[in-house]
């Protein structure tokens, strides 16, 4: 296989283990030899580790993004009666995790050129019986957090960050995760700070609700076999905070490489016709957790660069209030028109901390030959 017939993945997984395996390595074998799979050490140094980096005061590690979102939730209290306005361009899990809680989805609709949630929308949504505004920070750039926060504040609301998709990200110099009442992430292996599995966390600076949470996560219980409220078991795995932690001292370093990576498109692509390049929102820093590009006729883009051995992926090809789960919210097509569009023009270019200038060239060549050939 020639150099430019060398595939390029979307993300690169390996690239990012050969820097730490030796930390992992001997992490885990610690792990076994104290046998603490479930609440060592390693997970309470992480904990503090990145409460730390995240600039709050309590980080409570879980199972996964989607247990994050849902303990948040009930943590501030949320129940049956209650509404959370999200945006209509996320992932599902987002509004999963409001209905787990036992609330409603208010769907807003997203900003054209950010695809972040639009606070004019929101003003639209809110209700006397709204108890949050989750905005999600997408893509690797925070929500206008500032500009919800009053929103929330009038209708007696919180603000809950969904932050999935955002480690080491800013807004206006404060960290994502840091903007609002509780925030929620995910450590899904392709995130900016990725496992090597599911795991999650929550941050605050609560100490009422971190505490909530923790007890949430472990069947209701703070104290063993006294089970004061029905929770579930969702605790962040001893193995996967070996790896966090492992990460987390490199990941303002990826971070960078990543943005290095995200300029360069920039550069590369203000010549190609017919892409229209992402926009970062003033007062951001953004981490760039994915390269999202919108074009014409972008299924058929999309399979020719498929074609050409380039990764490409669709985040999200539909909009929450389309899927059959959310039919139930009685929005037809063309209720939230901004995300719909954008719905079928996305696309995810390859990008990641050790993507190479030659990848990326071919990435660049694959995608003005599939846009003209589309």
């Amino acid at each position: 296989m020639t150099e430019t017939a060398t595939p390029v993945p979307l993300v690169d997984l390996a690239a990012q283990h050969d820097e730490v395996a030796t930390e992992v390595r001997d992490g885990w074998a610690g792990v076994c030899a104290h046998s603490g799979f479930v609440g060592g050490s390693e997970v309470g140094e992480f904990e503090r580790e990145y409460a730390a980096y995240s600039g709050v005061r309590h980080c409570v590690g879980v199972g996964n993004g989607t247990d994050a979102l849902e303990l948040a939730l009930r943590a501030v209290a949320v129940r049956g009666s209650d509404e959370v306005v999200l945006p209509a361009n996320t992932f599902v899990a987002t509004a999963e995790a409001v209905l787990r809680a036992g609330a409603t989805p208010v769907l807003a609709d997203v900003d054209d050129r950010h695809l972040l949630i639009d606070p004019e929308q929101v003003a639209a949504r809110i209700s006397r019986r709204t108890r949050v505004v989750l905005p999600v920070h997408l893509y690797g750039q925070a929500a206008p957090v500032e500009r919800l926060h009053p929103l929330a504040e009038a209708a007696g609301a919180l603000v809950v960050e969904d932050a999935a998709q955002s480690q080491g990200a800013r807004r206006h110099g404060h960290p994502a995760g840091g903007l609002g009442a509780v925030a929620a992430t995910s450590f899904y292996p392709g995130k900016n700070l990725g496992a090597y599995g599911d795991a999650g966390a929550v941050l605050t600076d609560d100490e009422e609700t971190a505490r909530r949470v923790r007890a949430l996560g472990n069947h209701g219980s703070s104290v063993q076999y006294q089970h004061l409220e029905l929770g579930f078991n969702s605790r962040l795995d001893t193995v996967q905070a070996v790896v966090l932690r492992a990460k987390l001292g490199r990941l303002d370093a990826w971070n960078a490489a990543r943005m290095r990576a995200a300029r360069r498109y920039d550069e590369m692509l203000a010549a190609v016709g017919g892409i229209r390049i992402p926009a970062t929102l003033p007062g951001n820093t953004h981490v760039w957790h994915l390269y999202v590009v919108r074009v014409p006729r972008r299924d058929e883009v999309l399979r020719l660069l498929n074609a050409q051995g380039i990764g490409a992926r669709v985040h999200y090809p539909v909009p929450v209030h389309l899927h059959a789960a959310f039919s139930y919210l009685g929005h037809r097509r063309g209720a939230f028109p901004v995300a719909e569009r954008a719905a079928g023009e996305i696309l995810s270019l390859p990008l990641y901390p050790h993507i190479t200038v030659a990848q990326q060239e071919r990435v660049v060549e694959g995608l003005a030959k599939a846009v003209r050939h589309a």
